[in-house]
């Protein structure tokens, strides 16, 4: 790995184009017990009842793998981490999802091979042949201490961890995703690092109230072929710094900050 880069990708809506929760649940007819569980419990907790429920339905786990595996995820964002990889970058996944999830759907698409960490919430086949999903952090013994975040997992703890490794080894990082969960681990970056949200979805929507509060220069994108575009170009821009970056650009510490790309210009108020 000698790109000297890191990228952290979320997993949901980032790396597959879908809630991998509601994918399987919407997939198997459980949508409306699911939408029972949560009004009363937190998410996490929701979905271990939910493969309680399906278990207990007679539902295999080989079936939640087959509902997994049609998953839509977009070949430009599996081109993206493969080439992302052959260029030298490390690659890490930090998820609120799950750990069966998601290497599932990374091995069916043989991607996992490609990351060296996968951060994410407990996820594995019990005793009775029942799929558990559990906490990241055990929140019923203890809080994590961050309001930004939901109670299982505060993304910006796990971050800071990679980045505080990245900066000894000299390293500047990437971090993509599209949730509010992922607005507290961007507040870690400095402003030697790139930050892609998802336009659009919650975590822009974020940025675009509250932009001079992170520090990195930011690079929204919309689709997967945007998502493979824009990853490729930071990191060739990082490679051969003198060359530009085709009009890639932002200044976040602006009054008046701008996210822009190659097609895209929009002012934040």
């Amino acid at each position: 790995m000698a790109a000297g880069l890191v990228i952290v990708f979320d997993f949901d809506k980032t790396i597959i184009d879908s809630d991998s929760d509601n994918h399987v649940v919407d997939s198997l007819g459980f949508t409306e017990k699911f939408d029972d569980f949560l009004l009363t419990l937190p998410w996490n907790s929701a979905i271990d009842n939910m493969m309680a429920e399906i278990h207990k339905q007679g539902i295999s786990v080989q079936q939640i793998a087959d509902a997994l595996n049609t998953a839509p995820l977009d070949p430009h964002i599996a081109a993206a981490i493969k080439s992302a990889h052959s260029l030298g970058c490390e690659l890490k996944i930090v998820s609120d999802a799950n750990k069966f999830y998601i290497d599932t759907i990374l091995e069916h698409h043989d991607l996992a091979k490609y990351f060296s960490e996968i951060h994410t919430n407990p996820g594995f086949i019990d005793q009775d042949g029942k799929l558990r999903i559990l906490p990241f952090h055990d929140f019923h013994d203890s809080s994590h201490g961050c309001d930004l975040c939901p109670p299982n997992m505060c993304k910006s703890v796990i971050v800071k961890g990679i980045k505080d490794k990245a900066m000894k080894e000299n390293k500047r990082m990437i971090y993509l995703g599209d949730g509010k969960g992922d607005y507290c681990p961007s507040l870690q970056l400095s402003k030697m690092d790139y930050l892609m949200p998802r336009k659009n979805y919650p975590l822009w929507d974020i940025l675009c109230n509250t932009p001079l509060l992170v520090k990195a220069e930011i690079h929204d994108w919309s689709s997967g072929e945007d998502q493979e575009r824009l990853l490729l170009q930071l990191i060739r821009r990082f490679l051969n710094p003198i060359q530009p970056a085709q009009g890639l650009y932002v200044d976040v510490n602006e009054k008046n900050a701008m996210l822009i790309n190659s097609n895209i210009s929009a002012k934040i108020m």
